[in-house]
């Protein structure tokens, strides 16, 4: 089951439908359901989720190969239409082509976290010292790290591991992951305050 989203109640598994939902052919186009979710209505919104929710739901299969994965991005491309369908410009392309960049490019973001994931445990690895030369000391350190950044929310630890380990720039890291520049650095900033917080274990020199 899709997990529900603070106040605007669970979503439905893909192709059920809602109870009184309207005929198919009184049924608003795509860009009217988006005009009434800008403006707030719920109903809009779970009319958009019943119509594309099955085949976005197989395209984020198709790229992520888990379900739950899918399940879970698609979860975040309908909270995402739900606080920016004010931003959706029908000269730019069709709804349903908007859903399915959203998903595609969230389905990619959630494989570059995997795989920037995998890479600071490999870096990790690498940087133990061989066992004639270990310093025991450090494994607590080591593991303090890797704990504080799992804890991090998502987008934080992402930017984080763009930055740190891919070496990416804040623009190169705003124009992968299609976001401002600012809401970028604000991410680095909260992610690395709550690294200091995690690691700061006191009276240390």
């Amino acid at each position: 089951m899709l997990r529900p989203y603070g106040d605007l109640g669970g979503f439905r598994q893909p192709g059920s439908l809602m109870c009184g939902a309207r005929a198919p052919d009184l049924q608003p186009s795509d860009p009217e359901l988006i005009e009434r979710i800008a403006g707030g209505d719920r109903q809009a919104l779970a009319a958009l989720y019943d119509r594309y929710a099955a085949r976005l739901l197989g395209a984020g299969m198709h790229t992520l190969k888990q379900r739950r994965d899918a399940e879970d991005v698609l979860h975040d491309v309908f909270v995402e239409v739900w606080q920016q369908a004010g931003d959706y410009d029908p000269a730019r392309g069709g709804v349903q082509a908007w859903l399915f960049l959203r998903m595609r490019s969230r389905a990619i973001d959630r494989i570059r976290l995997a795989g920037a994931k995998e890479a600071i445990e490999c870096a990790m690895i690498d940087e133990v010292p061989a066992p004639d030369e270990e310093d025991v000391t450090l494994e607590p350190d080591r593991r303090l790290v890797l704990r504080a950044l799992h804890d991090l929310p998502a987008e934080q630890r992402i930017a984080l591991e763009l930055a740190y380990f891919s070496g990416l720039s804040g623009s190169q890291i705003a124009a992968r992951l299609g976001a401002p520049v600012g809401t970028i650095k604000t991410r680095l900033a909260l992610g690395m305050r709550k690294l200091r917080a995690a690691l700061d274990v006191g009276g240390r020199e």
